[in-house]
């Protein structure tokens, strides 16, 4: 270990930059809803769970989105298979 370090070339922030369309933040989770995707990462043998987390609110977000008319259909069309 050096007695000294430089850091006059330093950068603040992120070592990574977030891709483009993507924002860094920072929020806080139950700590049983972030365990539950982190297993649902693993038992699907790895990936992010960031990732899934996004799916699932981008999926929250369309299904709010839909009519009724549609909600209906398909949630008859789920029962209908699920008795068969």
């Amino acid at each position: 270990m050096k007695k000294e370090y430089n850091f006059s070339k330093g950068k603040r922030g992120a070592v990574v930059p977030a891709p483009k369309g993507k924002t860094r933040i920072t929020i806080r989770i139950d700590d049983d809803i972030l365990e539950w995707f982190r297993s649902e990462v693993d038992a699907a043998g790895g990936g992010n769970y960031q990732t899934l987390i996004n799916d699932a609110l981008h999926g929250h977000i369309t299904r709010q989105q839909e009519p009724i008319e549609v909600i209906l259909r398909r949630v008859v069309r789920e029962e209908l298979t699920a008795v068969r």
